[in-house]
């Protein structure tokens, strides 16, 4: 793994707003960033506001709890990369591919709900599940989905596949247009029968226009 990923474990909270988007660690991330602050400002612009003794023993219980959250979150960087490659559960991916090509949509569904439980920023799940939501006639939750697929920075390699699975799902939620305008093509009046004059017949009206 490239050592530059570590990187966002030296801020606490960082590591899981970057990687997995979880809000959830937004507050640590403020919050050490309020209290690094506070520290520098105690220390060296405001020195005379608290007691020097009171202010170096903040930044030694700062320094421990920064160093306890980085070694933590260096632990937990794989799991918030790779959930499927460190998990005990198997990876059933294949099985849900093979179902999906047996056209097996309950059992595809299925399994692919149990591998978003465990990874739910998933692109090849992702893609399949909005596959089987068009091809079970789901046209709401296959546009939702790939509409969260197209927000997710890990999707930006899939960007050719999500385009397309969009275009199928537009094409089949919406089969009657083509074909409305393929009729309104029909109706329209052909040129030879509607703008020419009719022509007059041989024989007795054409005499008669001629005696006239």
């Amino acid at each position: 793994m490239d050592i530059r990923i570590y990187l966002t474990c030296l801020w606490p909270g960082l590591s899981e707003l970057w990687w997995r988007g979880r809000l959830s660690a937004l507050p640590l991330a403020i919050g050490f960033a309020i209290g690094l602050n506070s520290l520098l400002v105690l220390k060296y612009l405001y020195p005379t506001w608290l007691d020097p003794l009171l202010v170096r023993s903040a930044w030694w219980v700062g320094a421990i709890l920064w160093v306890c959250w980085s070694v933590k979150s260096v632990r937990e960087l794989p799991e918030l990369l790779s959930p499927r490659a460190v998990t005990d559960q198997p990876d059933r991916f294949d099985e849900a591919h093979q179902a999906y090509l047996q056209a097996d949509w309950p059992n595809c569904e299925r399994l692919l709900l149990g591998i978003l439980a465990i990874e739910p920023r998933d692109p090849p799940s992702l893609l399949l599940l909005s596959g089987v939501y068009r091809h079970t006639g789901r046209w709401e939750h296959a546009e939702s989905l790939i509409s969260e697929l197209e927000r997710l920075e890990v999707a930006a390699a899939w960007e050719i596949e999500i385009e397309a699975e969009r275009a199928r799902i537009e094409q089949f939620s919406h089969p009657d247009d083509e074909h409305e305008e393929a009729e309104d093509d029909d109706s329209e009046p052909s040129p030879d029968s509607s703008t020419q004059p009719p022509a007059a017949d041989a024989g007795g009206d054409a005499a008669d226009l001629t005696a006239a």
